[in-house]
């Protein structure tokens, strides 16, 4: 009982339907509004998660590394999609800019991790590549949409201050260096409190699956400290691409602020 895992049946798992049923009376008393996101999320979780478990049997029986590619490849697209949708300061969200990012993070680090650190036989194991991207991507996803929404909203704010160093002669890197400082730190900031907290305040989920699977919890610590490393390393990685080719779209071919900044200062 030691080393397997618990399974648990599906009555047991109808029972956590009744957790969310308590939240969504206190949010009926309370007329939040939340009962019908909670319902519809529910839904949604227990359909997409069962599916994707189905899914996942087949692959991994499968692990065809071009089938494993293109998985790894739609992850990233949706997750750039999804990150469009977080960044209400941008007016265009630039869709390939943010693909790019994510793909370029997501394949460096997967594959320096997959490849020299797991080492698994063989080397492109669906049952480990797909996982570890697929954490990669969901952290990266949100550091690019912070990073972005505030490099948008930092030009914003100081655009005055750009201008006059625009016009003192400065180039337009000089003029939005701070700008794009403070978005790649907003995009790091979760990462690295997640960093400074784990094992005092959290214990991961990737870590909390391996111990309630039945691993010492010696070895589950190894892989979450691999597991925290490479996602610090994928997040600034990408935040670091997508700021950087970001920032030039703030600026027209004459090197000035583009309109939509400016309107920000009526």
């Amino acid at each position: 009982m030691e080393n397997s895992t618990i399974p648990i049946s599906n009555s047991q798992l109808a029972f956590t339907v009744l957790l969310v049923l308590i939240t969504g009376s206190i949010s009926s008393v309370l007329r939040l509004g939340l009962l019908k996101p909670l319902i519809w999320g529910t839904v949604r979780t227990f359909v997409q998660l069962t599916l994707v478990g189905y899914a996942l049997t087949y692959i991994f029986k499968i692990n065809n590394i071009w089938l494993i590619i293109l998985i790894v490849t739609v992850m990233c697209y949706i997750a750039s999609k999804t990150a469009a949708g977080r960044t209400p300061n941008v007016p265009d969200h630039p869709l390939v800019l943010s693909f790019l990012s994510l793909m370029a993070s997501t394949y460096l680090v997967g594959s320096v991790v997959t490849l020299l650190i797991i080492s698994p036989d063989p080397w492109y194991s669906a049952r480990i590549v797909i996982p570890i991207f697929g954490m990669i991507l969901g952290n990266s996803m949100n550091g690019i949409a912070l990073s972005l929404d505030r490099l948008y909203s930092e030009a914003r704010t100081r655009s005055a201050e750009i201008e006059t160093l625009l016009t003192l002669g400065a180039t337009p890197w000089e003029a939005i260096r701070d700008s794009v400082k403070e978005a790649v730190r907003a995009g790091m900031t979760p990462t690295i409190n997640s960093l400074m907290v784990v094992g005092l305040v959290s214990l991961p989920g990737m870590m909390t699956g391996q111990i309630l699977g039945g691993a010492d919890p010696r070895e589950a610590v190894r892989y979450q400290i691999v597991v925290m490393l490479m996602i610090t390393a994928a997040v600034a990685i990408c935040c670091l691409i997508m700021v950087g080719l970001s920032h030039k779209k703030l600026f027209n071919r004459d090197g000035a602020l583009q309109p939509f900044v400016l309107q920000s200062r009526k």
